[in-house]
């Protein structure tokens, strides 16, 4: 009975399917995240929503540390580069006239639109414009991402620990936005170390961590601003219909497994060294739930 009640105060009235992207444009929105080629099939989905946002925060997170190549399970080796880094207005080539050279990595991941994608629980927000009305998450704001357009994602009775993460109500997960190229690189590190009421100590934790590798932010970034992440998210050229789209992943975050950074609109899933690969994904898995894919047209 709670899990139902639960589901029912996590999403809004969907709005008219008309409104919504079209599912192979989603399957490219997906494939443009991913750097995988994402296909549609009629039997099972080979890698469930969870899966895409690891794949999406591991292959951010390892770049970062320097490798080139990330092992995925059912996936196999997955490569780090980004082929479309020196042009971020041309088609990830696979969507447009197939691999070529160097793109051996590259895996092939069969979706099922019908078991992957929620449509009861799509929502169009284009034309939406909050303005002062505030909304909350797990009693923190939320910024809704007005001016883009939310396909949903089949993530309602998929956890054990059923589906409060999702709701509205102070059990909730705090809404973030996974905007793909957010790394240290971008100076938003620095995480409180120290008293936040004790000034000179923080500010001298705050230059120490400057120099400091573990205290830099080891880990996996999100945001609750998506214009932030719209600043560092990924951009395809769709062959269904020709146009620029920008793609954000919608999540919720386990606040007990966050890190606010100096920066409020900046989050850090922190990942101690030592780690192994395993334990790495879990710990992502733990902080980081998927549910939405959001689609803006350029």
């Amino acid at each position: 009975m709670s899990t139902q009640l639960c589901q029912t105060q996590s999403r809004p009235a969907a709005c008219p399917l008309s409104t919504m992207p079209d599912p192979a444009l989603c399957l490219e929105a997906l494939s443009a995240l991913s750097g995988c080629n994402v296909e549609s099939t009629g039997g099972p989905s080979q890698l469930s929503p969870q899966d895409f946002v690891n794949i999406v925060a591991l292959k951010e997170f390892y770049k970062q540390e320097g490798f080139k190549e990330l092992e995925y399970p059912s996936l196999g080796t997955l490569s780090l580069q980004d082929e479309d880094d020196a042009d971020l207005y041309s088609a990830p080539p696979a969507l447009t006239e197939g691999p070529g050279p160097g793109e051996s990595l590259r895996a092939t991941v069969k979706i099922n639109p019908q078991d992957f994608f929620h449509r009861e629980y799509d929502y169009d927000f284009t034309n939406i414009k909050d303005g002062d009305k505030t909304f909350l998450r797990g009693n923190e704001q939320y910024v809704r991402p007005c001016g883009w357009n939310r396909a949903a994602l089949r993530v309602v009775q998929k956890y054990d620990d059923g589906d409060c993460w999702l709701g509205t109500g102070k059990d909730a997960w705090p809404v973030s936005y996974h905007g793909y190229n957010m790394d240290g690189s971008h100076g938003i590190i620095l995480t409180h170390g120290g008293c936040p009421n004790d000034e000179p100590q923080f500010l001298d934790a705050a230059a120490a961590s400057l120099t400091t590798r573990e205290t830099r932010g080891r880990g996996v970034y999100s945001t609750p601003d998506i214009k932030m992440a719209e600043k560092y998210c990924k951009r395809f050229k769709s062959k269904v219909d020709g146009k620029m789209y920008k793609v954000v992943l919608q999540n919720r975050i386990n606040p007990a497994k966050r890190t606010k950074c100096q920066r409020a609109d900046i989050w850090l899933v922190y990942i101690p060294e030592g780690r192994t690969d395993i334990q790495v994904r879990v710990i992502v898995q733990e902080a980081i739930r998927p549910y939405g894919l959001l689609l803006k047209q350029e």
